[in-house]
């Protein structure tokens, strides 16, 4: 059954963007839970084995169904800006009103027979509150554990997806933008719907807060939605380019690209299918970081590639052009 989402002027006019570090959390333990519906992860999960095995991550499984069903909200819930740290999310999912914390728990508990009534299901709502508190510190654990070190990276990816979909946006407006969001999206007649999708019990419409658009590296082949309140109407779509950051290793450039921007040029623009930082690519291509930064000075001049700091790192990432001419090359 698809879950339907009839946009107003008002939520047209209030769509935005957002990248959520707790969401990426989130969506990764999901991922962790389930992973036979992810194989394009099998390289990640391989990865992570040893370090989930230090992690009790017991009390979160407890409201992540390995089968399906509803996972309470609160764990990864909708931010309230565009590029909310991780602090501060997980400073804003530990101030959850215990009611609501409740409501929450109680519904997932009840996707599983008789989890409500287990000790550790009467556990955790006999004391929402000190269960918000103990699951906020486990998903803290779990983001240094298992996203925060490579999170430049997959935050730049993230980004890279919402620059292209607002050059979508530009050029064909909130039609090219929405009809492009997924496969398993439609939109016609102002009515945004996702297939296949289930667990629609307490899923909510839009009502004139426009929905928000986040993308994801964890969550394919899955959208995600069916927020309930108070939380704003939501769509978690895969990441365009998010297959770069697990990809196999890249095959030289062609000819003749080599021929355009000569050998070692070329190669660091093929070599860029993901955001990466000049030691990345000089060891990717056994090249000297001297010799990497160079032929990205001369790439970013020519608007080939473009650099973004990200904390202690600078990475680089191709443009439109130098996606077009590495595709035509």
């Amino acid at each position: 059954m698809p879950l339907t989402l009839h946009l107003g002027t008002d939520d047209l006019t209030r769509c935005r963007f957002a990248i959520s570090p707790l969401c990426q959390t989130h969506e990764a333990l999901r991922l962790l839970r389930r992973p036979a519906r992810h194989g394009y992860h099998r390289a990640w999960l391989r990865r992570m084995r040893r370090t989930v095995a230090g992690l009790d991550l017991a009390p979160l499984w407890l409201f992540i169904p390995r089968a399906g069903g509803y996972t309470p909200d609160f764990l990864g819930a909708p931010p309230e800006e565009p590029y909310p740290s991780f602090e501060d999310e997980v400073a804003r999912m530990r101030a959850t009103d215990p009611a609501l914390a409740h409501a929450e728990m109680a519904r997932s508990l009840a996707c599983v027979p008789g989890l409500a009534d287990s000790p550790q299901g009467r556990a955790a709502l006999d004391d929402p509150a000190g269960t918000v508190r103990r699951l906020a510190d486990l998903t803290e654990r779990a983001w240094h554990a298992l996203l925060a070190p490579d999170w430049p990276r997959h935050r730049a990816v993230l980004e890279a997806d919402i620059a292209h979909r607002s050059r979508q946006t530009a050029d064909g407006g909130l039609d090219a933008l929405l009809t492009g969001l997924h496969p398993g999206i439609d939109w016609a007649g102002d009515t945004l719907t996702l297939r296949m999708y289930g667990d629609l019990a307490e899923a909510q419409g839009a009502d004139g807060r426009g929905v928000l658009l986040m993308p994801s590296v964890f969550v394919w082949p899955d959208v995600v939605s069916g927020f309930a309140r108070p939380w704003q109407p939501t769509v978690i779509y895969p990441a365009r380019g998010m297959g770069r950051l697990r990809a196999a290793p890249v095959p030289p450039p062609s000819d003749a690209l080599a021929r355009l921007l000569g050998v070692g040029r070329a190669a660091v623009l093929a070599g860029l299918t993901a955001p990466s930082s000049t030691t990345e690519l000089a060891r990717r291509h056994a090249l000297a970081p001297s010799s990497v930064s160079a032929h990205l000075s001369v790439l970013r001049e020519a608007g080939l590639v473009e650099s973004r700091r990200q904390g202690y790192y600078v990475l680089y990432r191709r443009t439109g052009l130098g996606d077009a001419l590495v595709d035509r090359g």
